[in-house]
């Protein structure tokens, strides 16, 4: 699964659709939310994965929701506890949640409490997914609060999430740009396809992801 396979599914008809039953939010609403929301909760998971005070933590955290039966959205999405999903903010956000929700309710125009609901109802869903890959083949190697940090680190991968985001809400995910970051700070594009990854780590959700925004 690469980094268009994951943001596919956080943006998926079935996703949206709970996430806005959740929230109380139009479709539109959730969605914007999302987009606005998504980039810097994968900063956060970043962060938690990289910090000797955390990444013991975030290995539990991962291993936890890795047990997650996430093949049908629709039934994973009226699970949700949208307490637990909080909780997962206010680790991968810390003292920026609140700006973050702030800036996603503006951005959506809806209220503050309803993005809130929205990035909560989302949390557990991306928590499962990275889990899920974290523990699978080689990567379980490094599923450890030592090797967690090391394993993102070494699969490092640049792309504009927030362009992805936009594309597949626009219904152009299949011509989303990505940005690939050369050892001496140019830049250069080239396209992918949903169906298809680019990574040369065999599209590693951990690395391309949570090692991608680190700028």
């Amino acid at each position: 699964m690469d980094i268009n396979s994951l943001m596919e599914q956080m943006m998926s008809k079935d996703t949206v659709k709970g996430l806005s039953k959740l929230a109380g939010t139009t479709q539109k609403g959730t969605k914007s939310v999302l987009t606005s929301a998504l980039p810097a909760l994968l900063k956060g998971a970043q962060s938690q994965a990289n910090s000797k005070d955390t990444a013991s933590g975030f290995v539990k955290a991962l291993s936890d929701h890795a047990a997650d039966d996430t093949r049908n959205l629709s039934s994973f999405m009226s699970g949700i506890d949208l307490d637990d999903g909080a909780k997962i903010i206010g680790h991968l956000l810390g003292s920026s949640a609140g700006k973050t929700a702030s800036t996603a309710a503006k951005e959506a125009g809806i209220s503050q409490t309803k993005a809130n609901n929205v990035l909560s109802g989302a949390a557990p869903l991306l928590m499962s997914l990275l889990g899920q890959q974290a523990s699978s083949g080689s990567n379980a190697q490094s599923n450890n609060a030592s090797g967690i940090g090391s394993l993102m680190g070494s699969l490092l991968g640049n792309t504009d999430v927030t362009s992805l985001l936009l594309g597949l809400v626009s219904g152009s995910s299949n011509t989303a740009s990505t940005t690939a970051t050369t050892t001496t700070g140019k830049k250069k594009k080239k396209k992918t396809g949903s169906n298809s990854s680019n990574n040369s780590n065999d599209g590693n959700i951990l690395g391309s992801l949570l090692g991608l925004l680190k700028k």
